[in-house]
């Protein structure tokens, strides 16, 4: 994605030369046919299919499958240059869903979901839907990041905090905002190294980048991205995992993690394409702790103290029936 015009201005060129035309919703557009089970589906990725984001979407789709909702292949590690080409062959293979996961290759998908009306394009964006029949979803897992960021102000005895992103854009800014917050309610006193390491999938430099933010003084890293938490383990320091749960892989390190939960979003947009009622709108708020898009994984009373444990449970219980709001703030998160 290292060619994906200019990520850190929050990737508005992206549709610059597409007209506005194609990202206006139209009420009433038609709806696609009704589809027999299991409906056929294809993701397009850019990046590993074991890389956080699209772990999530890989897990959703496995458990259609396994309930014969779906057929279900995939491309991961798509290049930029030669993403039209898949989604293409895709479209053209007569799939009945075609998924993309986000960034380098929104532009194709939306050009192509032009062409192919019939198809139902499912697309990972901060951009609005597109009619008649491409979808978008968005990681709204703020809640979530809130939770654990309770988690981290509580931990930290240094009162600073390392926080390595992939790229300053809205669906990374969003988490780290909300972790912020959630570290400030908690202790007003803790202080944040923030860091981009302009890249999706790039362990070692995320790695690094963490070495240095340790040897300033952070003894909590919030890891956004692979690499963070292999920094925390080799210097003895708690890890906050994003998006899934790595207690397993680095345990007595990760202390907590914000999960990100694709059925409430896939199961959605599956049922549409069976019924019938598929068009162009906006899965994103399924990704809300209310629809069940996320949640905090369970921590360990050995690793998180039991009264910090009831703490962040009640602004769970909170958050879930609607009586607190966690704000979603989608600018740029800076060093304290």
């Amino acid at each position: 994605m290292t060619d994906f015009l200019d990520l850190t201005a929050s990737r508005r060129a992206v549709l610059a030369g597409t007209g506005a035309t194609l990202l206006s919703a139209v009420l009433g557009s038609p709806a696609l046919a009704a589809k027999a089970k299991p409906i056929s589906v294809a993701m397009v990725t850019s990046v590993p299919i074991e890389q956080q984001w699209i772990s999530r979407l890989h897990i959703a789709l496995k458990a259609a499958v396994a309930r014969g909702d779906v057929t279900y292949v995939y491309s991961e590690n798509v290049a930029d240059t030669d993403a039209e080409r898949v989604i293409r062959e895709y479209a053209e293979a007569k799939k009945d869903l075609v998924i993309g996961e986000a960034f380098g290759l929104e532009r194709a998908a939306r050009k192509i979901a032009s062409d192919y009306k019939n198809t139902a394009f499912l697309m990972g964006s901060s951009f609005p839907e597109q009619a008649p029949n491409l979808s978008v979803f968005d990681n709204y897992i703020q809640d979530a990041s809130y939770l654990t960021g309770i988690v981290a102000g509580k931990a930290t005895k240094s009162n600073l905090i390392g926080m390595v992103g992939g790229y300053a854009i809205p669906e990374v800014n969003r988490l780290m905002q909300a972790f912020m917050e959630g570290a400030k309610s908690v202790n007003p006193n803790v202080k944040f190294l923030v860091s981009f390491i302009n890249s999706w999938y790039d362990p070692p430099k995320a790695k690094e980048t963490a070495f240095a933010m340790i040897e300033k003084g952070a003894d909590v890293m919030y890891a956004e991205r692979f690499g963070v938490s292999d920094a925390a383990k080799e210097k003895g320091v708690k890890a906050i995992g994003n998006v899934i749960d790595t207690a397993a892989q680095y345990p007595g390190t990760v202390i907590a993690s914000a999960l990100w939960h694709m059925e409430p979003t896939l199961d959605r947009a599956i049922a549409k394409v069976i019924d019938g009622s598929w068009k162009g709108e906006n899965y994103g708020p399924y990704s809300h702790m209310v629809h069940g898009g996320c949640s905090i994984a369970k921590m360990d009373p050995k690793l998180v103290p039991q009264d910090v444990i009831d703490m962040v449970l009640a602004k769970e219980k909170d958050i879930r029936a609607g009586t607190y709001t966690v704000k979603i703030n989608d600018a740029e998160p800076k060093s304290s």
